[in-house]
Parts: structure tokens; C-alpha cells; sequence
């Protein structure tokens, strides 16, 4: 299977330009690309060349610890969920009211399980709001 046709064939980069850089120049160019939405150097020289913007992703390392409980708190919600998921379909097909009450109690135990965790993950999003977002 071939390629696709480009609607627009001027807007393909037709014209190669070769260059040497320094050492030092290579690495401030690597260090674009890994810190950069761009995928390869030649994007870099690329958008260097042209003016265009450079978009840096910057990544804060004091959110991991915080990053990290909310999945696991958000894993454990899932998993609960998955529970709840489970008693109500028990619920539905149980034939006899003792049953039905059984699986009821049961669903209730588990909505109450959850309440805690969601209570944690709303803690741990004010504190990074109030931390990120500004103060009004």
C-alpha cells in the first residue's frame, strides 16, 4: 500500500541544507528535542530557521509523590466501581427478596468504601490548586 497524495505538493520540504555544528551546539540541540514537542533535530533546526515557536515541556519533579496517590487513590476507585458494578448486576438477576436485600447491603458497603478515597482525592486537588492556580 502506497502513500497518500499531499493536497498541497508545496508545502513539501523539497530542498535539503546540510550543516556542521560543534559538540556543545549538538548537545543545546539535543537538549531542544528532549525538552521540546519537536521529534527530531532536523524539526528543531527547522522551526530555528523559520521563526516559528519552540514549545518546551517543562516538568515540575515536587508533583510526583502527589501524582503517584492519586493513581493509586484512582485505581482503588476503579477496582471499587468494578465491585459495585458486579452486586448490581447480582442484584438484578436474584430471584427471591432475601437475595436482593443481601446484594443491596452489600452494593451500600461499597458505596461506603468509596466515600473515603474520593474524600482523600479532593484534598489532594485543593492543595494543588490552591498551589497552582492563581489567587484571585
Amino acid at each position: 500500500m502506497g502513500r497518500k497524495k499531499v493536497n498541497n505538493p508545496e508545502s513539501l520540504l523539497t530542498h535539503p541544507i546540510r550543516t556542521r555544528v560543534d559538540e556543545q551546539t549538538y548537545h543545546r540541540l539535543e537538549k531542544l528535542v528532549k525538552e521540546s514537542d519537536c521529534r527530531s533535530i532536523g524539526e528543531v533546526a527547522r522551526k530555528i530557521l523559520s521563526n516559528q515557536r519552540i514549545n518546551c515541556l517543562h516538568r515540575d519533579i515536587t508533583l510526583n509523590g502527589a501524582m503517584e496517590e492519586m493513581a493509586l487513590i484512582r485505581k482503588e476507585i476503579k477496582a471499587i466501581g468494578v465491585n459495585i458494578n458486579q452486586q448490581t448486576h447480582r442484584f438484578h438477576v436474584a430471584e427471591t427478596p432475601t437475595e436482593r436485600a443481601f446484594h443491596h447491603i452489600k452494593t451500600s458497603a461499597e458505596y461506603n468504601r468509596i466515600e473515603p478515597k474520593i474524600e482523600q482525592l479532593l484534598s489532594i486537588i485543593s492543595k494543588l490548586a490552591q498551589r497552582w492556580l492563581p489567587k484571585s
